[in-house]
């Protein structure tokens, strides 16, 4: 009988990549989404963003067990998946509240790509800028 070896690592990068790529387009949905600032906390509002952000989550998973993943790998490939997924994901979720069609997923896509591409710049080596602007901060040497 022929077996396949599923790693424990792969699963935990698996997980992480999915836990990354459904908080950045829920933040992106969150603050994109027209309106006043009474509709960010409201209940819709809230389960549209939940919506969009497990909609990428799970097709982000998805492109893990294929070629496309190493793409993941590199931070501006990353950013350019995960704000695409972000636009598909959206334009599912719901209509555009958006004049143009499909213009809030463009833009929810573009934000989301955005925080990606930045939280690779800020947390990338175990958030080593973060920890050197705490030190710098805090008075201590980095």
């Amino acid at each position: 009988m022929i077996g396949v070896r599923v790693d424990s690592v792969d699963w935990k990068l698996r997980l992480r990549l999915f836990v990354q790529r459904f908080w950045q387009p829920t933040s992106a949905c969150l603050t994109t989404m027209p309106g006043n600032v009474a509709n960010v906390w409201s209940l819709a509002h809230w389960g549209i963003a939940l919506q969009t952000g497990l909609g990428t989550g799970i097709l982000v998973l998805l492109l893990s067990f294929t070629p496309l993943a190493r793409w993941f790998r590199n931070r501006y490939g990353n950013a350019s998946i995960v704000g695409g997924l972000t636009m598909l994901a959206d334009a599912y979720a719901h209509p555009s509240h958006f004049i143009v069609p499909y213009g809030e997923a463009v833009v929810t896509g573009i934000v989301s790509g955005l925080l990606a591409l930045a939280g690779s710049f800020v947390f990338e080596d175990r958030a080593r800028r973060v920890r050197m602007l705490w030190s710098r901060l805090g008075g201590r040497p980095g």
